[in-house]
């Protein structure tokens, strides 16, 4: 193959010095069709085909091939046919007996053309996307797995994290709160993709039937909420993007905190220093340009959305409710009757007739049990008995068991009638119980008091 050199040298010669093209061949050696090709082409071309490459031995097998590639498309990614399977289906169902590498040749540019390609997107001020990502933390002490919002404003590049213990609705709702206030405002619009906690149902004219609380979110905040493409992640590639980042960046090291506010308040710091960021091709910091999808956002209204799951419930004779199977207890008073939970993604509060009558800390254990001894304590003065006739499964104790028991000159100091000796339950007693059962601390209790009783199962 000849050089560019060669090629300056004959065009000069033919062009400017006038030599025929026969002479231009005999003076540096080459055909006279090389000189034709060369006066074409400033530089070598180099190879090209002419005519298409001829597979007669494939030629029988391209439509079962395509069919091969049309389900592929179907298929999850990592369960799509290689070439190599491609080639030992057809030489064991079809009989084909060319060689591996006129099959692969074939699927080469067939599978390029497959490819799917995009448009770039403009970001007008005021717009966002929303998305769930999942990260591993370690949360007093112990490794786990949590799930964070992500909001993202694509015409500025702010975005605002937030971690939750599970991926529920009313962290959605709570995190869409959350991210209103950090931004001062709410975003014209919003981009989804067709998560059930937004979308309850795609009807047949491709329609969405959003779901309660999420539209009762929407009601409140008046946004427009947009949707994506199902399984298509690219439509809102922008928070796609930022979710992958902020798992990459934000969390790394796994950070270590005492518990979920702790690790909030840490990405939270993260997402302000980011705002001072120069990005590719911006020109100015992020805080700069937030401030113009500030100026586009809708007001905050005066009230913030209450982000809570509310289903009804009702109490059992133990005085408890079951709430997203873990129980939570109620005073004595109200077992037997028909109560509203209200699930928040740090609490759930107990109410009747609008009258709150029990708050726990939530708790995202399974088949766990919640309570504050308090709701007891009017049914075991009631009852006058010990406290451990009471739970068969857990028994209470306290770290002075012993000096609970019957000895001399302790009894006045009792919760309870002695079961030793006739003196009742002194008032000073009750009151040991009433002080311990409010610093009382199990499972979800959020009381950083010491307790002074425990359960053991």
């Amino acid at each position: 193959m000849y050089g560019v050199e060669l090629y300056a040298r004959v065009r000069l010669a033919v062009f400017r010095d006038g030599l025929s093209q026969r002479e231009a061949a005999r003076r540096f050696g080459i055909d006279r069709g090389t000189v034709s090709k060369m006066l074409k082409h400033p530089e070598p071309p180099g190879y090209r085909r002419m005519m298409p490459v001829r597979r007669p031995k494939l030629a029988d097998h391209v439509a079962f091939i395509d069919e091969i590639l049309d389900a592929d498309e179907r298929a999850p990614r990592k369960q799509r046919h290689t070439a190599r399977r491609i080639f030992e289906r057809l030489r064991d169902e079809r009989g084909y007996d060319g060689c591996y590498s006129t099959v692969r040749d074939y699927l080469r540019p067939r599978r390029q053309a497959r490819k799917e390609v995009f448009v770039p997107l403009a970001h007008p001020p005021g717009h966002a996307q929303a998305d769930f990502g999942e990260a591993v933390v370690v949360l007093g002490g112990v490794e786990r797995k949590v799930r964070f919002f992500v909001m993202d404003l694509p015409q500025s590049d702010a975005i605002f994290v937030k971690a939750y213990h599970a991926e529920t609705a009313e962290a959605f709702c709570d995190g869409h709160v959350s991210a209103f206030a950090f931004f001062g405002g709410v975003p014209l619009s919003i981009l989804y993709d067709n998560t059930t906690l937004a979308v309850a149902q795609i009807l047949g004219d491709g329609t969405r039937r959003r779901s309660a609380l999420f539209g009762s979110l929407q009601s409140h905040y008046l946004f427009e909420d947009r949707f994506g493409r199902p399984a298509k992640g690219n439509d809102k590639g922008k928070v796609e993007g930022m979710v992958g980042f902020a798992r990459q960046t934000f969390p790394l090291p796994n950070p270590h905190a005492h518990d979920i506010d702790a690790l909030n308040a840490l990405l939270l710091e993260r997402c302000i220093e980011r705002q001072q960021a120069v990005l590719r091709g911006a020109g100015s910091t992020i805080a700069d340009r937030l401030a113009v999808d500030r100026a586009a956002f809708l007001a905050l209204p005066g009230v913030a959305f209450d982000a809570c799951d509310k289903r009804p419930g009702r109490v059992s004779s133990q005085a408890l409710v079951r709430y997203r199977n873990n129980d939570y207890s109620v005073p004595v008073a109200y077992a037997h009757r028909e109560v509203i939970v209200r699930g928040y993604v740090d609490a759930v509060v107990i109410a009747v007739a609008g009258e709150e009558i029990a708050r726990h800390r939530r708790s995202y254990e399974t088949a766990d049990f919640v309570f504050n001894p308090l709701h007891y304590l009017a049914l075991l003065e009631e009852k006058g008995e010990p406290l451990e006739r009471h739970w068969s499964e857990r028994q209470w104790r306290t770290p002075s068991t012993r000096q609970r028991r019957c000895r001399a000159g302790n009894c006045r100091r009792r919760s309870r009638p002695c079961a030793g000796c006739s003196r009742p339950a002194s008032a000073a007693g009750t009151a040991v119980l009433r002080a311990s059962a409010s610093s009382y601390r199990f499972s979800g209790c959020s009381r950083p008091s010491r307790p002074r009783w425990s359960m053991r199962r």
